[in-house]
């Protein structure tokens, strides 16, 4: 009987009841499989041989009861604690400059992180007086940056950072060229003035297979000198946003943020604290911490609180809190301009592109520019591009021709009198080239239905905008990480549709929009995770899209509390969304993802505008409704592309058409 004990198979979780169970499925002639380590923990071999199996049948029917009632009081002590409202003591205040910040795509976590640690380790090196010293370096990657790095650009940019470039700054024309000059000499410009010899096979690790305790984005960097000494060493996380932390800075986030230069941080943003002091009862208010922002909120319903308390807009407290942070009215107007120009700009550069295909093994072509030309067709007959020339007064628009391999033709095409006649050109085609005009059979009671097209405008334009972002990051163009990269089509597409097609007054739009964005944003980042490596596509375009829904109703006129279920209604609706990208690319799902949180965006928006303020789930519900999914959902779909899409989809995809 000892040795039926032991033969459990070794595969999950228990407590004291399988063994129960075991034995009562014996007598059942049923298999059941036991706890992982049980054994280790509540009973040792010695103890089990001492026993037989009839006595230590008895003793666990005779403590079952008890532990039943244990467990009823671990589960009502559970549900407690995951209905209790967040601890109080930290707040979620943070520039939102931090949290919309210039980058370089294609990820925010992958690779503008990583450049940014490079550039962090390098300038403590030369604060230290040992990057002269300096003869290799070494990086190491784990988990979720070795699984998917190369396909994120993470080598280019952390040797980029360690010769002293910043995403925000950097000409991103130069990174291919830059990185190939760097493998094929095997040389590396520490700083841009120290030059060292680098392997990259040699000198770059990737352990996919093991994951440090702080973040699954994590790397360690490691100099040595001449003889072999080492230097230096530290580890960095990248934890979504291009936010980067290491163990001086992880208890409270890296303090100055995104600063890579401390020297050149606020000093209200690198002395900020997150703590929250809680008044005694009857005792007067503390005086105010001058490392405080004034208006610190750690939850969404602290953050209605401060609106009905004084009276202000949930854009109007984060605008005060920017001028703690030792910004003028000036500069935090020409900060908020800046981000939405880059914005704007890469929907420009999206929609004008004259690249035919995105950069990777997938050859995956771009939409954007096409799209663009059809709905533009109708609004600006003029429009030129390199591929469509400008129309001339009393000219014929010329035709977009179809994606190659596509030969459907348009039921106007058919019905032109000439193309009865065959002298149509398409008409000349082959039977077998031409697509049939309906297909289904007309012998049957229900008839196909004859093809069609419809315009939307405003899923259209959504679409067309998210597309072109997206695929500006995805080629590694310049970004806004709104929050990530990988989710940086939603926001300035849905801004983007707010001040070409509903705003009076742009510029107070775009402020409006993006401070009520950024508010919550900092509540996800704080509550749960921007970070898909940690939380699944949910952290990214699920955030985005929460984030953008608030933005949109804030633009409408909605009050705080409207604003606030807007942005419940946008994440809700993402619960438990997986990050899978095929071939470790921020192409597929991630392109066309964007573009569906876009829409829901516009649609969570308009609910909740609909809905009179009458709702069952609140946002703090969500967010942290949204951090158990992170914390329970498998490995393989947070950012490492084991499993979902990126296995089940062949390379080479085919090329989709519009």
């Amino acid at each position: 009987m000892l040795l039926a004990v032991l033969r459990f198979p070794v595969s999950v979780l228990s407590r004291p009841q399988h063994i129960a169970q075991y034995i009562r499925s014996q007598s059942a002639g049923r298999r059941v499989q036991a706890p992982i380590g049980y054994f280790d923990r509540h009973l040792s071999c010695s103890r089990i041989a001492q026993r037989p199996i009839s006595a230590l049948a008895s003793q666990v029917k005779k403590d079952e009861d008890e532990i039943q009632q244990r467990e009823s009081e671990e589960d009502l002590e559970e549900e407690v604690s995951l209905n209790r409202p967040q601890d109080q003591h930290e707040h979620a205040v943070i520039s939102a400059f931090d949290l919309f910040s210039i980058g370089v795509g294609p990820s925010s976590s992958h690779t503008v992180g990583p450049m940014r640690a490079g550039k962090i380790f390098i300038n403590d090196l030369e604060e230290l007086n040992l990057l002269e010293k300096v003869k290799t370096v070494k990086i190491t990657l784990y988990g979720s940056l070795a699984a998917t790095g190369k396909g994120h650009h993470t080598p280019q940019a952390i040797l980029l950072g360690l010769e002293g470039s910043d995403p925000e700054t950097i000409d991103t024309g130069t990174i291919p060229s830059r990185y190939q000059a760097i493998l094929d000499n095997k040389h590396l410009t520490l700083g841009g003035k120290h030059v060292i010899h680098y392997d990259m096979d040699r000198d770059m690790l990737w352990r996919w297979d093991q994951v440090l305790k702080t973040h699954p984005n994590g790397m360690r960097f490691s100099v040595f000198s001449e003889h072999g000494d080492l230097l230096a060493t530290n580890e960095y996380y990248s934890v979504g946003g291009g936010f980067v932390v290491n163990d001086k800075t992880k208890v409270d986030e890296n303090l100055f943020y995104k600063g890579v230069d401390k020297s050149s941080v606020h000093g209200a943003r690198l002395h900020q604290t997150h703590s929250l002091s809680d008044p005694t009862p009857g005792a007067p208010p503390p005086p105010p911490d001058p490392c405080q922002p004034p208006y610190p909120f750690a939850s969404g319903d602290s953050l209605l609180a401060l609106t009905r308390k004084h009276n202000m807009t949930i854009a109007q407290i984060v605008y005060d809190n920017e001028l703690h942070f030792g910004l003028g009215h000036d500069e935090i107007h020409e900060k908020i301009m800046r981000i939405w120009a880059v914005m704007d700009d890469c929907i420009r550069q999206g929609v004008s592109s004259s690249e035919e295909k995105l950069p990777g093994r997938l050859g995956l072509r771009r939409r954007a520019p096409m799209l663009y030309r059809r709905l533009m067709r109708g609004f600006y007959p003029g429009l030129s591009t390199p591929h469509m020339p400008s129309i001339a007064a009393g000219e014929q628009a010329p035709a977009i021709h179809a994606p190659e391999g596509f030969d459907g033709i348009s039921s106007s095409h058919l019905d032109h009198p000439e193309h009865a006649k065959g002298s149509h050109p398409r008409s000349r085609l082959p039977a077998a080239a031409r697509a049939r005009r309906v297909v289904g059979s007309f012998d049957h009671p229900v008839l196909p239905m004859a093809p069609r097209k419809t315009m939307i405008p405003a899923m259209d334009f959504l679409s067309c905008y998210a597309i072109a972002v997206n695929e500006v990051n995805a080629s590694g163009g310049r970004i806004v990480t709104s929050p990530t990269n990988g989710a940086a089509g939603v926001i300035p597409a849905v801004l983007k549709y707010i001040v070409e097609f509903i705003s009076d007054d742009p510029v107070k739009s775009v402020e409006t929009f993006l401070l009520t964005a950024a508010a919550i944003g900092m509540l996800f980042k704080r509550g749960s995770t921007i970070s898909a490596a940690e939380g699944g596509c949910q952290a990214e375009v699920g955030v985005a899209c929460s984030m953008a829904s608030a933005g949109f109703a804030a633009c409408m006129g909605a009050t705080p509390e409207t604003v606030l279920q807007a942005a419940e209604i946008g994440i809700e609706h993402n619960l438990g969304l997986t990050c899978d990208p095929i071939d470790g690319l921020v192409q597929v799902p991630c392109i066309e993802r964007n573009s569906l949180g876009a829409v829901k965006a516009v649609t969570a928006a308009q609910l909740s505008m609909a809905s009179s303020n009458v709702y069952s789930v609140t946002l703090d519900e969500a967010i942290e409704a949204m951090r158990l999914t992170a914390a329970d959902m498998s490995v393989k779909y947070k950012e490492t592309s084991l499993s979902g899409l990126a296995r089940t989809v062949k390379i080479p995809l085919t090329m989709p058409n519009c």
